[in-house]
């Protein structure tokens, strides 16, 4: 499949199958992660790799939606903040770096036959405590994987001429 097919098939996916992801699947996913590009090849990151039952039971605290208690496996996705690099302006990157190590993460799944959802409305603080990150991280984005109950939705997207000047 091409790069379009890929993009235009990833869909946020709220229903999930109740069967694990193989560790081959995982592992491949996580070795796109680990090359995405970020800011001055910081990787200001960390992912947290959530499958045993109480650990899924302490994200379902942070985000209580029945939906996304169907997923097998989660991935908590963070921000280094003593670790990303800040422009001289004082425009911090560590949010960006997530954003497109995130999206190498739900790429990378859905060229696998998995499928993703990016959750940012969760409770950060409640999974910084019950997961007992450090200090200097700062979960961004939730992510639920697995093999996906329902199937996408249509997508509706800007016309092209909407979204481009030329200059």
């Amino acid at each position: 499949m091409n790069f379009l097919e890929l993009v235009k098939n990833r869909y946020s996916c709220r229903a999930y199958q109740p069967c694990d992801v193989e560790k081959e699947k995982l592992d491949y996913v996580m070795e796109c992660v680990r090359y995405a590009p970020s800011a001055v090849n910081k990787q200001p990151w960390m992912f947290h790799i959530v499958s045993s039952e109480s650990g899924k039971a302490k994200l379902h605290e942070c985000y209580n939606r029945e939906w996304f208690q169907t997923a097998p496996m989660y991935i908590i996705c963070s921000i280094l903040h003593d670790e990303e690099w800040v422009r001289a302006d004082g425009k911090a990157h560590g949010n960006i770096d997530i954003a497109i190590a995130v999206e190498h993460l739900c790429l990378a799944a859905s060229e696998q036959g998995l499928d993703t959802c990016w959750v940012c409305n969760f409770d950060a603080v409640k999974c910084k405590q019950l997961f007992a990150i450090p200090d200097n991280e700062e979960p961004a984005v939730l992510i639920p994987i697995g093999y996906a109950a329902d199937g996408p939705r249509e997508k509706t997207r800007k016309s092209i001429h909407d979204i481009t000047q030329q200059s």
